[in-house]
C-alpha cells in the first residue's frame, strides 16, 4: 500500500474524529501532497522519521518560510502519528524536532498615523459612515477583526459605555469603549443601518446587500484608507489592534488588564506589545541624538 492510499483516509479521520474544517484540510491536503510527491509515494512500511527530517531540508533549501516548514512538517508528523496507531507503521517520532519558529514584532501605528486614518473618510458617502464607525471601534476596544464584523448590536451599551464581545474559546468578556468612537457607531447606526434592506439582522456592520462585511473586504478597506492617508508603515487588518495594545501600555496601563481587554489566554502573548513599546521608545531615542 503506498502512502497517497491512506491520504483520504487521515483526512476523513481530522473531519470527522477532530472536527477540522474545510479550509483547514485543503491545507492538510496540499500539504500532504507535497510530501507524497517529494517521497515519490513509496510504500507505507518504507516509511522513517529520515523522510520527514529530508522532507524539512527540501523545504528550507527552496527557501521555504520557517513558519511554512513548521507548518508543514507538523502535517506530515500527525500523519505518521495516524499511521502507528492504526498499526500501518511502528515509527517513533521522539527525534522528530521541528525548526525553532521566527519572532516577529507586529507593525503598529504611530499617534500621528492613527489620526490621518481616522480623518480620512468622506463622511457624505453611507459607506464611509460605516466604515469610520468599524475603524473608530476597533481602535477604541482592540477587537479582534472576526469580532469585530460579528458584533452584534444587542452587545452593544451605549449608556453604560462598553461592548460584550464573546470571543475564542467562546470566552466572554466586557470591553470599555470610548465617548468618541460610540458617537460614531451612534451616527452609522442611526442615520445609515437603520435604512439597509436588513436592518433587523443582529449585527451591526453590513454591506448594502444587508450581509455582513467579509474578513476580505476589510482587508482591502484597510489598505485603502492608509494609502488615501499617505500612511507608509505596512498595515494589515489587525494593526489597528496591535496600535491600541501598544498605546496602552505606553500610557501606562496595566499588562494583566490589557491582557483582559485582548481576550488572550496567555500573558506571555500580550507581552510582546511592552517589547513594540521598547523599541519605539529606543528608535525616538536615536532619532533624538542624530538630531542634536
Amino acid at each position: 500500500m503506498n502512502v497517497s492510499d491512506v491520504i483520504e483516509d487521515y483526512l476523513t479521520y481530522l473531519v470527522v474524529e477532530k472536527g477540522d474544517n474545510s479550509n483547514t484540510i485543503e491545507t492538510y491536503k496540499d500539504d500532504l501532497g507535497q510530501f507524497v510527491d517529494f517521497v515519490e509515494n513509496k510504500e507505507i512500511e518504507d516509511l522513517s522519521i529520515e523522510d520527514i527530517s529530508s522532507f524539512m531540508r527540501y523545504l528550507s533549501a527552496n527557501n521555504r518560510k520557517t513558519s511554512t516548514i513548521i507548518r508543514r512538517t507538523t502535517t506530515i508528523r500527525g500523519l505518521y502519528l495516524f499511521l502507528n496507531r492504526e498499526n500501518y507503521i511502528k515509527v517513533p517520532l521522539t527525534g522528530l524536532h521541528l525548526p525553532k519558529a521566527e519572532s516577529h514584532l507586529p507593525n503598529v501605528l504611530s499617534l500621528e498615523e492613527v489620526d490621518a486614518l481616522l480623518d480620512c473618510f468622506d463622511l457624505n458617502k453611507d459607506n464611509e459612515v460605516r466604515d469610520k464607525a468599524m475603524l473608530e471601534t476597533m481602535y477604541a476596544s482592540g477587537l479582534r477583526v472576526s469580532e469585530l464584523l460579528t458584533l452584534e448590536l444587542g452587545n452593544i451599551n451605549f449608556q453604560s459605555g462598553y461592548i460584550r464581545i464573546r470571543g475564542k474559546g467562546s470566552k466572554e468578556r466586557i470591553i470599555p469603549i470610548g465617548e468618541y468612537a460610540l458617537d460614531y457607531l451612534e451616527n452609522y447606526i442611526e442615520t445609515v443601518r437603520k435604512y439597509n434592506i436588513n436592518r433587523r439582522s443582529k449585527y451591526v456592520f453590513l454591506n448594502k446587500e444587508g450581509k455582513p462585511l467579509t474578513r476580505q473586504f476589510f482587508f482591502k478597506a484597510v489598505k485603502k484608507y492608509a494609502i488615501r492617508a499617505n500612511i507608509d508603515t505596512p498595515i494589515s487588518p489587525h494593526t489597528l489592534r496591535h496600535s491600541f495594545a501598544t498605546h496602552l501600555i505606553e500610557n501606562g496601563a496595566n499588562l494583566k488588564e490589557v491582557q483582559e481587554m485582548l481576550g488572550h489566554s496567555k500573558i506571555e502573548t500580550t507581552q510582546i506589545y511592552t517589547h513594540i513599546s521598547t523599541k519605539r521608545i529606543l528608535s525616538a531615542y536615536d532619532a533624538f541624538m542624530k538630531s542634536k
